[in-house]
């Protein structure tokens, strides 16, 4: 099982880190052009790049807390923040309809369900 924790929180770290480097770096227009992209349209660009840097971190601190033995209950305290932050992208895609984008969203919320609960529970890095 831990090794399921190890692919899963790699996973949600490529897709966190994806996410963030098209957030903090691609300008808000070409985004707002790109499928799934619409809800930049009415949201400012610093808005934009604040969702982008906190994917970021939590691509940070889903790994590296872990890897260095240093913190690791950082870990799932991650995944429970990527938590919230797929409920907030779920409202805003479910709102401009896109049920696609709702679903996977989804599907990223119970890889980071998995991770909290594997990581505060039987497989913590403490016991």
């Amino acid at each position: 099982m831990n090794l399921t924790l190890w692919i899963a929180t790699g996973l949600l770290t490529a897709v966190a880190l994806a996410g963030g480097i098209s957030k903090t770096f691609v300008p808000r227009a070409r985004l707002a052009a790109q499928h799934g992209g619409e809800w930049t349209r009415d949201a400012s660009p610093g808005f934009v790049k604040t969702l982008g840097v906190l994917e970021l971190l939590a691509a940070v601190g889903l790994i590296l807390p872990a890897v260095l033995d240093i913190a690791p209950v950082v870990v799932p305290v991650t995944a429970v923040c990527w938590i919230a932050l797929m409920v907030g992208a779920m409202i805003t895609h479910g709102r401009l309809g896109q049920s696609g984008l709702v679903l996977l969203n989804t599907v990223y919320l119970a890889i980071a369900a998995f991770i909290a609960w594997g990581r505060f529970g039987p497989w913590s890095f403490g016991g």
